[in-house]
């Protein structure tokens, strides 16, 4: 079964991606809808593991969600997706289309996953964890792969985009069925989702693949995840979510110095 369409792969098509990639905002990023041919598409959303299946559920105060990385567990079009997304012919396509050259992504929960979020879900604004915790690599860009049919917009949940210093939505998009989005992962990449308000037995669930280089120079140094209140959410959160952020980041690099593994 073809799993991504051979016209993604065409050299017009990249350039063309690439050309939308660098004129985004507020940070580079693409949409592509109809990014898995739609036979192996409607595999993997009909196939989509529970949340039985998810090795890591967050609820805090920051984030409510589950994810999971172990494809043994998952329907086998779920190991056949994830191989197609780390070809070399795939990482050169997406070198292409970032104008970063030389990715790829890793055999771990750091590399390809899945999300998956029931009622009440939601992740706060923030910028991803810079560097692999373990291997040491730079990570530099996401892909997401909504599977979500028939999402409406009053469900919440939206993928939303803000700018550098987190006091203006800029762009967002519906978790729609097939729908990927790639975006440069840096220091000023915020974004998350609102809390979703669904039906009973409806989930927002996504694919992630994340891709990395090897260390830069001039590059910021090593932290984790880096959550932001949004601006509407009030000042007691701000400085919850802030005193947070700040002990988790201080302690992860004094245990990474340390060489303590976590």
């Amino acid at each position: 079964m073809q799993i991504i369409p051979a016209s993604f792969f065409e050299e017009s098509n990249i350039k063309e991606l690439n050309k939308q990639f660098e004129t985004a905002s507020p940070y580079k990023h693409i949409k592509i809808d109809n990014f898995l041919s739609p036979e192996f598409a409607e595999t993997i959303e009909g196939n989509f593991p529970g949340l039985d299946k998810m090795s890591r559920n967050y609820q805090g105060l920051n984030e409510h969600k589950s994810e999971g990385a172990g494809f043994e567990n998952f329907h086998p079009a779920f190991t056949e997706l994830k191989a197609a997304l780390n070809t070399p012919e795939f990482y050169k396509a997406l070198s292409g289309i970032t104008g970063i050259d030389n990715l790829y992504s890793v055999n771990d929960a750091l590399g390809m996953g899945v999300h998956q979020g029931s009622n009440g879900s939601f992740l706060d604004i923030h910028i991803d964890f810079n560097i692999h915790y373990d291997r040491n690599i730079h990570r530099r860009v996401n892909l997401l792969i909504f599977m979500n049919k028939d999402w409406k917009e009053e469900f919440g949940g939206l993928l939303e985009l803000w700018n550098k210093d987190v006091s203006k939505l800029e762009k967002f998009y519906l978790p729609s069925f097939n729908r990927c989005v790639i975006f440069e992962t840096s220091e000023i990449s915020y974004h998350g989702y609102g809390k979703i308000t669904v039906p009973e037995g409806v989930h927002r669930k996504s694919f992630y693949g994340y891709y990395y280089t090897d260390l830069r120079e001039g590059a910021a140094g090593y932290h984790d995840t880096v959550f932001k209140a949004r601006p509407e959410e009030g000042l007691m959160k701000k400085v919850k979510t802030d005193v947070k952020e700040t002990l988790k980041n201080n302690i992860k690099r004094i245990f990474k110095k340390a060489g303590i593994k976590i």
